[in-house]
């Protein structure tokens, strides 16, 4: 009988465990963080908040020796204040937009990026033209996005507002910073800390800017249960823990399996998410708005196709990407 390779098998496991947390906590974070500002009304303070808990955890964590980051320098926050800017947008847009609409809104706006991307790159970083596999794969992405817009019940002029800002912030943010931080040599969770940590330090200035610090105030009062509410705690609770986690298993994860099967793993999870959101609760899109809504992501598979191989993948993790 031939030996039981122990090291082959405990890597093997250890490879499944990282990929199947990082499935879990991709699938359930636009849930949770749909619960957590339904049952928590203020958007600033709850992404401020998972700021909080993402720059304290990594922090922790690399005080106990569990993972190495980038000691902060001011030097460096500066360089990186721009990248930090785009980022807060980013998840400030998102969580306004999960206020206002539900779960399948955010896929379709968030599956859209690749056709900003393509034309930002090639009109003003004078990229090649998408090829006609990547042309086709746009073209099918924005078919089930007009499409699921057409037939959206939940159509607002707010959500919709909040839906653009977030797709010009996350497409900034794909095409202009993640470029522009490369050359800091910052690590993995260096590039987590600097960007929670002045996010974290941006957040005030939101509160006053939107006047939701009045609107925090106005809800507390003498009586401790008129304001603190259990389903409320634990739901804030699970969207940083979960905040955390998906940075942890994210990059984890892309350094334990390929490229491809990280892509894989990432499209799986939109099918994943979509499908759990119908079963929970009845914040999702009709029938017709949820078959717009897979065309959409069908055609973020197809496009995900047709650029592989094409370009040398970043070593950076879009951290929008993984902790939100």
């Amino acid at each position: 009988m031939a030996p039981i390779n122990l090291d082959s098998s405990k890597q093997y496991y250890a490879t499944s465990s990282l990929v199947v947390g990082y499935a879990l906590c991709s699938s359930l974070l636009a849930i949770i963080n749909k619960y957590a500002i339904t049952k928590f009304n203020f958007p600033g303070l709850l992404t401020a908040l998972q700021y909080l808990t993402s720059a304290l955890g990594v922090w922790v964590l690399g005080k106990m020796g569990f993972l190495y980051h980038d000691a902060f320098t001011w030097e460096t926050a500066k360089k990186f204040f721009p990248a930090a800017a785009v980022f807060y947008l980013a998840i400030f847009t998102n969580t306004n937009l999960l206020r206002h609409a539900n779960v399948d809104t955010f896929i379709v706006f968030r599956s859209l990026t690749p056709l900003l991307v393509a034309v930002a790159d090639t009109a003003f970083r004078k990229q090649p033209c998408p090829s006609k596999l990547t042309f086709l794969s746009l073209v099918t992405i924005l078919s089930g996005a007009v499409g699921y817009v057409m037939t959206d019940s939940g159509f607002t002029l707010t959500a919709y507002s909040w839906a653009v800002a977030y797709l010009i912030t996350i497409t900034t943010e794909m095409v202009y910073i993640k470029h522009m931080v490369m050359n800091l040599g910052l690590n993995t969770w260096g590039f987590v800390l600097y960007n929670n940590l002045l996010s974290l330090m941006m957040a005030p200035l939101f509160w006053f800017i939107t006047g939701e610090y009045a609107d925090v105030f106005a809800s507390f009062s003498p009586d401790l249960d008129s304001w603190f509410k259990v389903d409320a705690f634990l739901a804030v609770s699970l969207s940083c823990l979960f905040g955390l986690l998906i940075s942890f298993f994210g990059f984890a994860a892309r350094k334990a399996i390929s490229a491809t099967a990280f892509t894989v793993t990432g499209v799986v999870n939109k099918f994943l998410t979509v499908a759990i959101n119908v079963l929970i609760w009845d914040k999702h899109a009709s029938t017709f708005g949820l078959m717009c809504l897979l065309i959409t992501i069908a055609g973020g598979v197809l496009y995900q196709q047709s650029v592989t191989g094409a370009s040398v993948p970043s070593p950076h993790v879009n951290c929008h990407q993984l902790s939100r």
